[in-house]
């Protein structure tokens, strides 16, 4: 009955995320500067043709009957289609945007989950390492407050959050992959290429790590259960990692959770300085070609995945404490 409940709470409040985050952006793409019909049918476009596309598209309709509209076709599972990038691979023609144009044009929903996987593989890696280097070093240094695991642990995380990510994708590239020719860096075309933009992100996600379970161990060996537990007889490495650690791992599972939730939400700077063909590049093509359609649907894909990973992540916490109450 609790699991009912939770999951019934948590979707419907997912549910007013989602639609509020998709009004917002909707709103937004549609009032600031810029018309994206002007982008599609050229620069020399006349304004009449202008005019005509965009009311043929429904452009200058309301905005709530727009998002009314688009709202009708997302629950359908139609996220609408892109308003420049073909299905085909050819160029689509902006000054016609008839019934034979409309089908060249790609859907956004075939786009975003062309681009999701490797998002998604690329997200798992990073998290993957952040975790082999961040959890050793923070157990460490909550097992030790005040001495050197516990500096060590503090250097590492202010030296790895000091480093800009782009800045370290930049050098990485240029030593690991120019320089040495170890691994590929730009594109993909294969799990190597992988390996580099995972690092970076890494290297960004380690010192919350770090700090999380330094901080969380530290407290929890402080309590009074561990003492007792000493009392009793129990061995050290019993009580640091069936006790101190286990109930360590919730805070660290809300950082996951949130840092997770940010990688799907489209790493920008990394996947364009890689040229890494996921959601992150997507997204900024999107904004710059001003593809309405495209950026509302990757927005709506990715709330509902950070609404799906942090209800994972509270029924995880509430299997290791359940006296957590969400």
């Amino acid at each position: 009955m609790f699991l009912l409940n939770f999951l019934f709470r948590r979707l419907l409040q997912g549910a007013v995320i989602i639609f509020l985050v998709s009004f917002l952006i909707f709103t937004l793409l549609r009032v600031v500067p810029g018309d994206p019909v002007r982008l599609m049918a050229g620069g020399m476009a006349p304004e009449e043709l202008i005019e005509q596309i965009a009311t043929d598209m429904g452009l200058r309709d309301p905005i709530p009957v727009q998002f009314a509209r688009y709202m009708s076709g997302v629950v359908r599972g139609d996220f609408g289609q892109s308003f420049v990038r073909p299905a085909s691979g050819a160029a689509v023609g902006g000054a016609s945007f008839d019934d034979e144009t409309r089908s060249e044009r790609a859907k956004v929903l075939d786009l975003i989950l062309e681009t999701a996987p490797y998002t998604l593989q690329l997200a798992v890696m990073a998290m993957l390492f952040a975790l082999l280097v961040a959890v050793p070093i923070g157990i460490a240094g909550g097992l030790r407050p005040g001495k050197w695991p516990d500096r060590i642990a503090l250097y590492l995380g202010s030296l790895f959050v000091s480093l800009p990510n782009f800045w370290l994708g930049i050098v990485l590239i240029l030593a690991l992959s120019v320089k040495l020719s170890w691994l590929p860096a730009i594109g993909y075309q294969g799990f190597s290429y992988v390996i580099l933009p995972a690092i970076v992100l890494a290297v960004e996600i380690a010192p919350f790590v770090i700090r999380t379970l330094t901080v969380s161990v530290a407290q929890n060996m402080g309590e009074n259960y561990i003492a007792v537990a000493g009392v009793r007889g129990i061995g050290r490495k019993r009580i640091v990692f069936g006790h101190a650690v286990k109930n360590a791992t919730v805070p660290l599972l809300n950082l996951i959770g949130v840092q997770f939730s940010m990688l799907l939400g489209g790493v920008l700077v990394i996947e364009f300085i890689f040229d890494y063909p996921g959601l992150g590049l997507l997204t900024i093509n999107a904004v710059l070609q001003r593809d309405f359609p495209l950026i509302q649907g990757i927005a709506i894909v990715t709330s509902a995945a950070f609404v799906i990973i942090n209800i994972l992540v509270d029924l995880a916490a509430t299997t290791i404490d359940p006296r957590l109450d969400y």
